[in-house]
């Protein structure tokens, strides 16, 4: 190992306590914006209180939702009207995103959004409660136009001080610790040595430690969490510092860096960072076996061979750049082979049982024909599990990709690593179907220092319900639709399952707008060309599924495993009309 920068920061509570124990400042009033929870706020103002100084500290973070559930008393409010601001420096629906999920946590009062039309960084909140009394709130969202790590400008949630003192007020950006540690950690590895040659390390562990608890919200899988806030801002703005040394465009899912690995955890300390080179992991994780049809949480590697070798047939696998296996089989059958394959992406965890629950099932089935590659990342698979540990609950994106640092499926040249998996089920079967289970964040995904919404990926910020995208070169149009439909129509009987869409969408398009998607039979549907595979049809499933357990991971996998089935029974029955060679 090999240390690249560290360095603890003063909490910027401690800061303004300091800052205003001098004798000289008792009697002022003091506002601030913080990236702070809210006991470490309420314990700071007591603090200042005790002093003589009147205090009051926000959240920075999506200060609107903080203003309910800590300002505003909604037992007796009936109506709620929103309206938020815009700015040239981000996309028109931004301040609106930072609502999520307000319309959940205000009770049976009926929220109203609409944009202000003002550029003040202000939410103008009207309350109207049982009598028909009305107040208006003016909610300040603090934020900043800046120049990130790799160029771009950006519009940014900062921290903020408003001090008023004998007569006099000043307002102004404070910046906190939260973004001095992320600055500087961002700073650090963009500034180090590098070589010229991809991968640049093995491991890049950036490890945060944050005085800054996760406050679970009473509404589904949402959490509100800096410390997942940071990893992710961490994880994707390296890969964008990497992407400009190597001359690639932003967003390039090919490069190659290494294995890129934030593990921001929770300390009552001062804020610190210690970034260091390391080597790759190589052990897996070790655990109990779980009954497929009712697995609770992610397999451990050894049951996924296991379940392998029941499923019998041809072995054939890849290798990852750890040394770890990417295991496959083959089943031999006379009927129009079908790839089945998950895990490409190993934060994405019900795909991997919902793959193998179904090549139980169809290796029963007379002609069965079909190959299965269930967790196509091993390294990031046992990534995802070491980061679990500390927080089972978060994304942990850091995991999505190989320890390469790529994404597998964008991965071309000699050494195919583990996309060799593919390439070899493709030689062995010939299909023109490839089924590949994904998944997607369960619970609201930011970034909270890089303009808050993911860059790149700001379809994916809120959950949507269990949807489907397939990919399909130009003369395969029509099929894609018959797939989509037959597919579709077998996954509405299952009960429960469009309610779950239906609900998600509904709260998506309150907070979000539009989806984009178009609706076929209850389930939002992306359906386009892309001429990239070698199969001619890719259905894609995209569940919320990062980080689920218990009886939601249940219907997770269940879900995967019936498009899988249905996907297969499709290509069965409409391979003659379709004029498959």
């Amino acid at each position: 190992m090999s240390m690249i920068f560290e360095k603890s920061f003063e909490r910027s509570l401690d800061a303004l306590v300091a800052r205003f124990s001098d004798a000289s400042m008792k009697g002022a009033t003091v506002e601030a914006w913080l990236f702070d929870d809210l006991q470490s706020r309420k314990a700071a103002e007591a603090k200042l209180q005790a002093l003589g100084v009147a205090a009051k500290l926000h959240s920075a973070y999506k200060p609107l939702v903080h203003f309910f559930l800590e300002d505003a008393d909604c037992s007796n409010i009936t109506q709620i009207s929103i309206a938020y601001p815009a700015h040239d420096a981000c996309a028109a629906n931004r301040f609106l995103l930072e609502t999520y999920p307000l319309t959940k946590l205000t009770g049976d009062a009926v929220v109203e959004f609409k944009p202000s039309g003002k550029q003040d960084f202000s939410y103008q909140v009207s309350l109207t409660d049982k009598n028909g009394t009305v107040t208006q709130h003016a909610v300040f969202a603090p934020n900043r136009t800046h120049e990130d790590a790799i160029g771009e400008t950006l519009l940014s949630p900062t921290g903020w001080l408003k001090v008023t003192h004998q007569g006099t007020t000043t307002s102004e950006r404070f910046e906190t610790d939260f973004e001095q540690l992320f600055h500087a950690g961002i700073a650090a590895v963009a500034n180090h040595t590098w070589g010229n040659t991809e991968p640049y390390f093995e491991e890049l562990n950036i490890a945060v430690s944050l005085p800054v608890k996760d406050q679970k919200l009473a509404y589904a899988e949402e959490v509100l969490s800096l410390t997942e806030a940071l990893h992710e801002d961490f994880y994707f703005s390296l890969l964008e510092v990497f992407q400009k040394k190597s001359g690639r465009p932003l967003g390039d899912r090919g490069l190659q860096p290494g294995q890129i690995v934030p593990e921001i955890t929770y300390a009552d300390a001062a804020p610190s960072i210690r970034i260091s080179n390391r080597a790759l992991s190589t052990q897996d994780s070790t655990g109990e076996s779980q009954t497929l049809a009712t697995a609770q949480a992610p397999l451990f590697a050894a049951q996924i061979a296991m379940e392998l070798e029941h499923i019998g047939g041809e072995a054939f696998s890849a290798q990852s750049r750890s040394g770890r296996s990417v295991l496959g089989r083959y089943i031999k059958g006379t009927d129009e082979p079908m790839i089945i394959s998950g895990g490409q992406h190993a934060n994405e965890t019900t795909g991997v049982v919902g793959a193998l629950r179904a090549a139980h099932e169809l290796k029963s089935r007379k002609g069965a024909h079909f190959t299965i590659s269930p967790q196509e990342n091993p390294d990031g698979y046992e990534l995802h599990r070491r980061l679990c540990a500390d927080n089972p609950f978060h994304m942990h994106h850091a995991a999505r990709y190989t320890a390469m640092g790529d994404d597998l499926e964008y991965r071309s040249g000699e050494k195919l690593w583990e996309k060799a998996i593919r390439t070899q089920a493709e030689a062995l079967t010939g299909a023109k179907l490839h089924v590949n289970l994904h998944g997607y964040p369960s619970h609201e995904w930011t970034r909270p220092l890089s303009g808050y919404v993911p860059r790149g990926f700001g379809m994916w910020t809120l959950p949507k319900g269990f949807f489907l995208i397939v990919r399909h070169h130009t003369e395969w149009a029509q099929q894609s639709e018959e797939l989509v439909d037959h597919v579709t129509r077998h996954l509405s009987a299952i009960d429960g399952l469009v309610d779950y869409n239906n609900a998600q969408i509904a709260l998506f398009e309150k907070h979000a707008g539009e989806t984009g998607f178009r609706i076929i039979n209850g389930f939002p549907c992306l359906i386009g060309v892309d001429d990239r595979h070698t199969v001619p049809l890719t259905l894609i499933t995209e569940y919320p599924d990062e980080t689920i357990y218990g009886d939601d991971f249940i219907r997770g996998h269940t879900a995967q495993m019936e498009t899988v089935l249905s996907a297969y029974e499709a290509l069965q029955k409409l391979s003659a009309k379709w004029h498959i060679a």
